[in-house]
């Protein structure tokens, strides 16, 4: 017995994350080129009125966004939860939740206690509920396994939505759409403004981008970086986003230069950076200095 397949399609909500890819080494070249529900509902209500009244974290972006449309094409009943991020439906498939990352159980602290944490949650969430699954894009990953923003029926917020708001996940670097990333970017702003889950423990916390020993230590991890780009380059078909001027050991961004027309339907003028503040998502790599690998708009956010 399958998944029920329903082939219609609705405009909803809410976005997945992709490996890092290689580059060319970017210091050595174009750098100089040319919990508990009523403290979490207390803690939501506070972080939902500092947003309305803090505008850094509601900047508009460059242009105007569409709606985040997905598309409906499963539903089922949830029988358990296998990890903080999958669900096994009664039909014995498989599920795994796009567009979030969420801590793994690895037998050491902290991330052993926020994987058990985040695993409860979605258990109270979705546990003998039936769903229904929407995608933006393929429905499966490289290694076969569904991909899906999941709804409990008769919801407007997705899983992935609820498992953001409370600090229990992260925006993951690949969403599909930029739209839809803006939806769980605000859920996820209301657990860090209130610094629930996650945002509560410094292993999680946002990084600083002038601080590339801090970022250093952080290499092969998923992790978000907070600072103000200082110059935008190119060179040999890499576009690089450098963060300080000390080439060989600050943090930089790259972005591959074949992606830069996605960049500029997504509203994102790569080349207009300099000087912007920013907040960029993905996994830490170390060649001299600390950088990040960037494909995708949505891992790039103005934050001013």
């Amino acid at each position: 017995m399958r998944i029920h397949q329903i082939p219609s399609a609705s405009p909803l909500r809410p976005a997945r994350h992709s490996p890092a890819r290689s580059c060319p080494a970017p210091h050595a070249l174009a750098r100089h080129g040319s919990g508990r529900p009523g403290r979490i509902a207390g803690r939501l209500l506070m972080a939902a009125m500092i947003v309305g009244a803090a505008p850094i974290e509601a900047r508009p972006q460059p242009q105007l966004l569409p709606q985040c449309e997905l598309e409906r094409f499963g539903s089922g009943t949830v029988r358990r939860i296998l990890d903080a991020r999958t669900i096994q439906l009664e039909t014995g498939e498989r599920v795994r939740l796009a567009a979030i990352e969420v801590p793994l159980w690895r037998e050491t602290l902290p991330s052993a206690d926020a994987a058990l944490a985040a695993r409860a949650a979605l258990e109270r969430r979705a546990v003998g509920r039936t769903v229904v699954l929407k995608k933006h894009g393929p429905d499966a990953d490289r290694y076969g396994r569904v991909l899906a923003h999941v709804f409990v029926e008769g919801e407007e917020r997705s899983l992935q939505q609820h498992l953001l708001a409370e600090g229990h996940a992260r925006v993951a670097a690949e969403v599909g759409s930029r739209s839809c990333a803006q939806e769980l970017f605000a859920a996820e702003s209301l657990a860090r403004i209130a610094g629930l889950g996650l945002w509560s423990d410094p292993h999680y916390a946002v990084r600083n981008a002038e601080d590339p020993g801090r970022l250093l230590a952080d290499r092969g991890r998923f992790s978000v970086v907070e600072g103000r780009a200082l110059s935008v380059r190119e060179n040999r078909g890499t576009i690089y986003i450098n963060f300080g001027r000390r080439w060989s050991e600050d943090f930089t961004v790259t972005i591959p230069k074949r992606r830069e027309p996605i960049f500029n339907a997504a509203g994102l003028a790569l080349k207009q950076l300099s000087g912007v503040k920013l907040r960029v998502r993905g996994v830490l790599e170390s060649r001299g200095g600390p950088w990040i690998e960037v494909t995708r708009p949505e891992q790039i956010q103005q934050i001013e």
